[in-house]
């Protein structure tokens, strides 16, 4: 289980920090000049080349997204420009995206984060502009809200590009786009003009997927374990009941997936920021605020513990907890992660999105009042960061595009490269994970030096 350092505080990672960014913004320039308009989205590197991945475009947002967060923590306008003229010309396809549950990721990363900067007071106040953001956010909500199958219970989801039987973890962290959408007025018209609050969907989803996709050891089935996470739940789409969980890009239905763990645990812990913003009339529909809090909260800190007690103790997991190869690495838990083994590969993409779900949650707790708690997922997520922020997960060659390496995609496809003389997956990075990382980073930068609080909804402005 991951070991940690008490008296580790953000302020001991400022130079760490700073390093990042200084090696981040030449590799964002490269990008630039590489995957040009003509190109596909980039997806992952190639012997540390970014190349493409045709399944679906859902890594564009952290393209652009990356630039933006550059300039959050450097104010260099170059990245600035990157960003802003890249969302401008090239993420309206992502806006109107019927197809996919990715649009958290993608707009959320473009339009929110700019949105959330001219709010701020960091670009020049213009009405027009703000309007074009906030009009994306709304329509990106309405859209992501569409794709909803309702199930047995009430509830429902919004599914996965597998189709309307499949309800993904990784779409927890979409809510976000739902968030905002609801925050700035707008909701889904639907059949007979029948107004759809993008705030009812946003808790169903949560509710169904803390229900479905996060096991909490009471017995459901024989591999139960409390905080496991399934990365699929398949549901009878005639009558919507439940049939049985599932995984696309993880070992098996019954073992964990490490990054649609990490993607519940932040997801979650960004859900319960948020709530916190709303009115207590906003969350009666559900029980209560408490009720809905409960919910959320039971799911975070069981996927958070889950993470603690089944990554080594660096913070870095291996890709799947129940990966086979895993039996050849003996007492794998109680040492250092070694991404250079020749059996599993680890993903730093899972580490790096957990570690801002950790200090979120953290952050969350402590301020609810229940400071133990909180200050343990604190330092676990100052620990991981701790380990990203150095090689060999930091990538320091000038020539390597990729940020954070030893990134995994797609395991079972084998869409991940394997250099010459190894036998797993290695050495590579991947959109997602050079985004998060970033976007940890600028987390803890702006708690170090006092900034305003980075989150996807401040600071708001309700209409």
């Amino acid at each position: 289980m991951i070991q940690i350092d008490a008296q580790l505080s953000p302020a001991d990672l400022a130079e760490p920090i700073a390093r990042v960014w200084q090696l981040s913004a030449p590799k964002i320039l490269s990008i630039e000049k590489t995957c040009t308009l003509e190109h596909p989205a980039p997806v992952f590197t190639i012997d540390g080349n970014y190349a493409s991945r045709g399944w679906t475009e859902w890594t564009q947002g952290f393209q652009f997204g990356s630039a933006i967060l550059q300039f959050d923590a450097t104010d260099d306008e170059q990245f600035l420009q990157i960003g802003r003229d890249n969302t401008f010309e090239r993420m309206a396809p992502h806006v109107t995206h019927t197809g996919v549950h990715d649009h958290g990721f993608n707009n959320v990363s473009t339009y929110g984060n700019l949105r959330r900067l001219l709010l701020e007071g960091r670009l020049a106040r213009d009405e027009r502009e703000l309007a074009f953001y906030e009009l994306a956010l709304k329509t990106s909500g309405a859209v992501q809200a569409a794709r909803w199958t309702p199930i047995h219970d009430g509830d429902g989801y919004i599914y996965s590009f597998n189709g309307p039987h499949s309800l993904f973890s990784d779409t927890i962290r979409s809510l976000r786009v739902l968030a905002l959408s609801h925050t700035l007025g707008h909701r889904l018209m639907g059949e007979n003009d029948r107004p759809i609050c993008l705030l009812d969907r946003l808790i169903r989803h949560a509710r169904a997927t803390a229900k479905y996709n996060v096991y909490y050891g009471w017995g459901r089935d024989r591999y139960d374990v409390r905080g496991r996470v399934a990365h699929e739940s398949i549901f009878n789409t005639n009558d919507g009941q439940y049939r049985c969980p599932s995984t696309q890009q993880g070992y098996s239905a019954f073992s964990t997936w490490t990054r649609g763990l990490a993607w519940i645990l932040l997801g979650y812990a960004e859900q319960l920021e948020f709530l916190a913003t709303l009115d207590d009339e906003s969350l009666a529909p559900y029980g209560s605020r408490n009720t809905v809090v409960e919910m959320m909260l039971e799911a975070a800190q069981a996927c958070g513990d889950f993470y603690i007690e089944n990554t080594p103790t660096d913070g870095i997991p291996y890709w799947d907890t129940g990966a086979p190869g895993l039996t050849q690495l003996d007492n794998y838990l109680d040492r250092p992660a070694d991404p250079f083994n020749d059996h599993e590969p680890v993903d730093s993409s899972a580490a790096a999105i957990a570690a801002q779900g950790l200090l979120r949650l953290g952050g969350y707790l402590s301020h609810a009042g229940d400071r133990e708690a909180g200050q343990g997922y604190t330092q676990v997520g100052l620990r991981v960061l701790e380990t990203l922020l150095q090689e060999p997960y930091l990538s320091t060659a000038p020539d390597h595009q990729g940020l954070l390496l030893h990134s995994i995609y797609h395991r079972p496809n084998g869409w991940d490269h394997v250099p010459e003389g190894a036998k797993i997956p290695r050495g590579e990075s991947c959109m997602w994970g050079d985004y998060h990382l970033r976007e940890v980073a600028l987390y803890v930068q702006r708690l170090i030096r006092n900034e305003p609080y980075y989150s996807f909804f401040s600071p708001s402005e309700k209409k």
